[in-house]
């Protein structure tokens, strides 16, 4: 059997009545205006890979691929039978679906399991355009803004000028935080990072430049420039380096977002949407947080995260870095969702997932990380934490479907989810524990100190706004002491631990940030707590902590808007709580009975609580100043209003202090 690759000869142009200079060449050398054999297709089409494209100039320009099929014909001398005629694909280097997206590990596109996946992961896949990974011929100039390449070579430009810069950034990033966070695997990071400086500089190394990894780097650079300061920081420098940051910030957001639609999906994406995450909350923007979790999510969804790694039967090491990765997402997700009142973007019905070892397989080549034992509880890796958290954030999902959902939960509801708390507290390991916890592995694993803060500050934001909607009823039966206590007990917790941990380096700053501190202030919870009860026992107490967190809040240079707005309702409850207090002992010493501060006329309703007249009349005001806050206060689907809303703390907050003077 012989194989001949028959090779049409161009057909001469007939002779008609158009008169001029004709073109001889084909359709792609007469635009790069190159000499054509004129054969159909000529040789430098098929040295380019093009000769789908190759055609006559003369029949209406481009010839379209379905026109000009590559014609191969088999022979077979001995054979009677015709010879047939085989038509290859339009183009060699679009075939494959999944290799031309560039994606790394692509476990499917369907969402609703494994099973649906591995049957498109066996088919083949359509042809697509490859995007910015097919070739220089095909493509505009990258500095033409109309190219796919003005997106890549935009963000390029905003990368520091010298590598040298860009060193230290990740350097000290990855030597400060990132072993705290588990934010990246190292070495892949330093290889893709090699790989990114060793590359060619002109226009055909452009299309080499992986965005999703790009983004990654980002928002890197804007953690380190926060972290590369000096010792003594000046106003100038502290603003020189926010605005670093932000660049680096909005550059990693443009990055990611440009890179699915060039891309497919990757692991580092989903690690730069979490960083991305982290950077927000660590700026106190919650709001802005929600919707860059979400997307970490879908993220890691589209890469099939939300099925465990053996049922892809991935290596050992890749199952335990995804369980890791997978955990934090769910975690965080949980976090948020519960503090500003939204839904999460994760459902547990289309989850096929499992905890995460305690084991550490980073640093072990693939053979040898499976055959590794996992370690007891009480020898501790860093991956304690990211299974701890998950189970922590399975009770905060609980919380958030029974008790902040559409439909009112039971107050039985409420202590029993709060008994699992406890009970998730109590199967803490005792360098976790939340009294009293052993301290004599720091010094070994530094890790150790900063995942007992994110554990504990985790566990005493669920606490606090689990029991948040109870802490202003009152019960002559005192039915609602332990909402009160459990309050009281965990924002005491939470605010000893933010003066221990302020004032501290940057980098201790940056990572106590991290932690759950950013989705709530426990100051504020304190602050309502000594409004409320300016009298009792503890209140003075109280306020004299409170001032003391305030005194260190001023001392912080990197205090933002977010933190002095927070900052300027925590004064307001000390002015508020301070001004009862004085005001009941004027009463009280000069033996005459006070005008009340609220001069309307009140009445009570069923349930032998005073109200104003205001929520008696049909025709009640919009306005945020006419509600009753602590009635409000009691509805489970409010939300604490922003920092920034400074009138409506306002007016809750002396809504709250009238309502306690009253009750006197």
């Amino acid at each position: 059997m012989t194989d001949a690759v028959v090779v049409q000869p161009r057909k001469p142009a007939s002779r008609g009545s158009r008169r001029g200079r004709k073109p001889t060449s084909c359709t792609q050398c007469h635009l790069r205006k190159q000499k054509c054999d004129r054969n159909q297709p000529c040789n430098r089409c098929l040295q380019r890979g093009v000769a789908h494209l190759c055609g006559d100039s003369t029949t209406n320009g481009v010839s379209k691929a379905s026109e000009t099929p590559h014609v191969v014909a088999i022979t077979q001398p001995w054979s009677p039978r015709p010879r047939r005629i085989i038509q290859t694909p339009i183009s060699p280097r679009l075939g494959s679906l999944f290799a031309n997206r560039g994606s790394r590990a692509f476990y499917g596109s369907s969402y609703f399991g494994h099973q649906v996946a591995a049957r498109i992961l066996s088919e083949e896949g359509h042809d697509l355009p490859s995007g910015i990974s097919r070739g220089r011929d095909t493509l505009q100039s990258f500095r033409d803004e109309s190219s796919s390449f003005a997106q890549v070579w935009d963000l390029l430009g905003l990368l520091p000028r010298q590598k040298s810069t860009v060193d230290r950034l990740v350097n000290i990033f990855l030597a400060e935080v990132n072993w705290s966070l588990d934010a990246v695997h190292e070495a892949t990071f330093r290889s893709s990072y090699d790989e990114f400086w060793g590359r060619r500089f002109g226009f055909d190394d452009l299309a080499n430049v992986d965005l999703r990894w790009l983004g990654l780097l980002f928002i890197i650079l804007a953690f380190g420039v926060l972290l590369d300061t000096p010792p003594r920081l000046t106003l100038d420098v502290q603003r020189e380096r926010e605005e670093a940051s932000l660049r680096f910030y909005w550059a990693a957001r443009r990055a990611i977002v440009i890179a699915p639609s060039f891309y497919g999906e990757s692991t580092d994406i989903v690690r730069a949407g979490l960083l991305v995450t982290r950077y927000l909350l660590h700026t106190r923007r919650v709001s802005e947080s929600w919707l860059t979790i979400g997307f970490a999510s879908r993220m890691g969804q589209a890469q099939g995260m939300h099925v465990d790694g053996e049922r892809w039967r991935m290596s050992r090491k890749g199952t335990e870095q995804r369980r890791r990765l997978w955990s934090h997402i769910y975690a965080i997700d949980r976090m948020i969702s519960l503090a500003l009142g939204r839904p999460y973007a994760i459902n547990d019905e289309f989850c096929l997932t499992h905890e995460a070892e305690n084991v550490w397989l980073d640093d072990l080549e693939d053979e040898e990380a499976a055959r590794v034992v996992p370690q007891p509880l009480n020898l501790p890796t860093p991956s304690v934490l990211s299974f701890l958290l998950y189970r922590l954030a399975k009770v905060i999902g609980k919380i958030q479907e029974k008790c902040f959902g559409l439909e009112r939960a039971s107050y039985e509801a409420v202590l029993q989810l709060d008994a699992d708390l406890v009970m998730w507290s109590e199967q803490l390991p005792p360098y976790f524990s939340l009294e009293n916890p052993d301290t004599g592995g720091d010094e070994a694993l530094p890790f150790l100190p900063w995942h007992r803060l994110y554990l504990h500050t985790s566990f005493h934001f669920a606490r606090i706004i689990l029991h948040r909607p109870f802490l202003l009823r009152e019960s002559i039966t005192d039915r609602f002491r332990s909402s009160h206590e459990a309050c009281m007990s965990s924002a005491l917790a939470d605010l000893k631990i933010r003066l221990r941990t302020m004032n501290s380096t940057t980098a201790d700053n940056l990572r106590w940030a991290f932690g759950a501190h950013n989705l709530f202030n426990s100051a504020m919870i304190l602050g309502i707590i000594a409004v409320k009860n300016p009298h009792s026992s503890q209140a003075g107490a109280i306020l004299e902590d409170l001032e003391a967190y305030c005194e260190n809040l001023h001392q912080d240079p990197w205090l933002n808007e977010f933190g002095m707005a927070e900052l300027k309702v925590i004064e307001l409850c000390i002015a508020k709580a301070r001004d009862s207090r004085c005001t009941s002992m004027s009463v009280y010493t000069s033996g005459s009975p006070a005008e009340p501060l609220n001069t309307r006329t009140n009445t009570v309703d069923g349930s032998a609580r005073i109200r104003p007249p205001d929520l008696e009349s049909p025709a009640m005001s919009s306005d945020m100043s006419s509600i009753y806050w602590p009635t409000v206060w009691e509805d489970n689907q409010f939300s604490f209003p922003g920092a920034a809303d400074f009138s409506t703390w306002e007016q809750m907050i002396s809504d709250i202090a009238k309502d306690s003077y009253i009750g006197q």
